[in-house]
C-alpha cells in the first residue's frame, strides 16, 4: 500500500453530525475531499454543505435531526444507510453548551446539554457499530475538547459531558477495538468558527488566548481536517481509544 492509499477514503460513507457549519462542515468537507461520501446531520438541512460535497462529485444526502429529541436521534443512522447503503465512519460532531455559575445551571438546561453532547453520542455510537461489527470494520470519532482534560469555569455541564465523551471513547475502544472498529477522539483547541466569534473578537480575552497557543493563532476548521481523516483512514488502524488533542500547543503550556 502506497503512503496516499493509507488516507483513501474513496468507497467509504461517513456520517457528520453538527454538519451545515463549523468545526462540522470542515470536517465534512475534509471526509469528501479525502474520497468518502457523506450523510450531513444537523437541526436544520445542510444543503449548502451538500452542494458543496457533492461538486467534488461524492455522493451526499443532509439529514434533518434535532439530536436534543432522542426520537430523532434514532432515525439518523437507518436513514444514512437507506440513503447511502452503509455507515463506514460516524463523526460524533454536534455539541451545544450553556454558561453561567454552578449554582444557577438549571435542570432543563444540565439534561439538554448532556442530551445532545452525550447521550446522543453513546446511541450513535450503537447504532453505527451495529452496522459496522458484522463487517468487522468501521471507524468512530467523538469530538470532545479542551474541557476533556481541563475543568473550566462557568460550563458545568459541557465540562461534564466532554469529560464523559472522552471516557466513553476509551471503554468503546476497548470493546469494540478487538472487532475490528476503531473508536477514537478529537479535542480541539480555540477554533474559529461563529460561535466563537463573540471571543475572538473580545479585546481582553483573545490577546490572552492567543498568548498562550504556541501556534500564535487560533485554529480553522480545516486543521481538523486532517486528524479527522487520519482516524478515519486505515493509517490508524492500529489507534484505538485515543483523544487526539488538535490545539496549537495549548496543553502544553
Amino acid at each position: 500500500m502506497s503512503a496516499s492509499d493509507w488516507f483513501d477514503l474513496t468507497g467509504q460513507v461517513a456520517v457528520v453530525t453538527g454538519a451545515r457549519r463549523g468545526i462540522g462542515r470542515g470536517l465534512a468537507l475534509g471526509l469528501a475531499r479525502a474520497g468518502a461520501d457523506v450523510a450531513l446531520v444537523s437541526r436544520t438541512a445542510a444543503e449548502e454543505v451538500a452542494g458543496e460535497i457533492a461538486r467534488l462529485g461524492r455522493r451526499c444526502v443532509p439529514i434533518a435531526a434535532d439530536l436534543a429529541e432522542p426520537a430523532q436521534v434514532d432515525r439518523v443512522i437507518p436513514e444514512a444507510v437507506r440513503a447511502l447503503g452503509r455507515v463506514d465512519i460516524l463523526v460524533n460532531n454536534a455539541g451545544i453548551g450553556t454558561r453561567g455559575p454552578a449554582l444557577e445551571v438549571t435542570p432543563y438546561d444540565w439534561h439538554r446539554v448532556l442530551q445532545v453532547n452525550l447521550h446522543a453520542v453513546f446511541a450513535l455510537c450503537q447504532q453505527a457499530a451495529r452496522e459496522m461489527l458484522p463487517r468487522r470494520r468501521g471507524k468512530i470519532i467523538n469530538i470532545a475538547s479542551m474541557m476533556s482534560f481541563q475543568g473550566g469555569i462557568l460550563i458545568a455541564a459541557y465540562t461534564a459531558s466532554k469529560g464523559a465523551v472522552a471516557q466513553l471513547t476509551k471503554l468503546l475502544a476497548n470493546e469494540w477495538g478487538p472487532l475490528g472498529v476503531n473508536v477514537n477522539a478529537i479535542a480541539p483547541g480555540y477554533i474559529e468558527t461563529d460561535l466563537t466569534r463573540p471571543l475572538k473578537e473580545d479585546p481582553t480575552r483573545n490577546p490572552a488566548i492567543v498568548a498562550r497557543i504556541p501556534a500564535g493563532r487560533w485554529g480553522r476548521p480545516d486543521d481538523l481536517a486532517g486528524a479527522a481523516v487520519f482516524l478515519a483512514s486505515s493509517a490508524s488502524d492500529y489507534v484505538h481509544g485515543h483523544v487526539l488533542a488538535v490545539d496549537g500547543g495549548w496543553l502544553a503550556r
